[in-house]
């Protein structure tokens, strides 16, 4: 039997946000049983705790219903602000290294947190007309580029919210873009709206991409659309009817970036037993 815990992410209220299962002790599971009790959770990501190895307090394994991946946002920080207890700051291993967290408890009755992401790279998107035509989009406000911060994430602008909303993108084409998430964008000034596909990480549509978000910060941040270390604010899932609000920043200057943070609260919604 192993406990588990079912978090909101990106949201302070029940059932918004992005949710993701937290198993607090996976202690000798291997990653078959991992990628199976994932699988049957069907949750865009379920997470595995386990003790530290290198130099931080947890260690943790991110798993989609289909593969395992070496980082995400939704399902970091939502696991750190399940193991808060009265911690100030936590450190969580990864596959891409160690990511630190630090908490705000300023707002009463909401916890959230604050994590340093990994630096993405980045470099012009390869099948850019096949993604337009399978998004169902003639072009993008900016160039069409992918960022690999774990996870790949392409973006593509487009010149309005009302025209965001109305994506019905062809799941299937999208399937064809192997390792990759589409992430489409409008807004204005820091401001922003995003809707993420990826039906090749097993999930068609996501409620809240933490991950996505500090890249996006930073792809704004390199086409001078937003100036560096200017906290940006990403609405997502709202199309889906669970509203996500994430907080992202990326400090640099020109084509350097040097530092990208995401924040967002989250809401435990249940505890259970797993008796798989």
């Amino acid at each position: 039997m192993r406990e588990y815990v079912v978090a909101d992410v990106f949201t302070h209220v029940p059932l918004a946000g992005n949710p993701v299962a937290v198993f607090l002790d996976a202690a000798g599971l291997d990653a078959t049983r991992m990628q199976r009790i994932a699988r049957e959770m069907n949750l865009s990501e379920t997470v595995f705790v386990l003790p530290a190895e290198r130099d931080g307090d947890v260690r943790v394994r991110i798993f989609t219903p289909v593969n395992e991946l070496p980082f995400a946002g939704h399902p970091t920080l939502g696991t750190a602000i399940v193991l808060a207890g009265e911690r100030k700051t936590l450190s969580m291993e990864t596959h891409m290294g160690t990511v630190p967290f630090t908490y705000d408890r300023s707002r009463p009755g909401v916890l959230s947190a604050r994590m340093r992401q990994p630096v993405p790279t980045w470099e012009p998107y390869e099948h850019t007309d096949h993604l337009l035509r399978a998004l169902g989009v003639a072009d993008s406000t900016l160039p069409v580029e992918v960022y690999r911060n774990g996870p790949r994430h392409v973006y593509v602008g487009l010149p309005d919210v009302p025209t965001l909303s109305g994506l019905n993108p062809d799941q299937r084409a999208l399937a064809d873009h192997l390792d990759v998430a589409a992430n489409c964008f409008a807004g204005t000034g820091n401001s922003y709206r995003m809707r993420m596909f990826s039906p090749a990480y097993g999930v068609a549509e996501d409620a809240a991409t933490g991950s996505a978000a500090g890249p996006l910060a930073v792809h704004l941040a390199r086409r001078e659309l937003v100036p560096y270390g200017s906290r940006i604010e990403i609405w997502q899932g709202v199309e889906m009817g669970r509203p996500s609000r994430m907080l992202a920043t990326a400090w640099g200057g020109g084509q350097r970036v040097d530092q990208v943070e995401v924040a967002g609260s989250a809401v435990v919604v249940a505890r259970g037993t797993f008796y798989g």
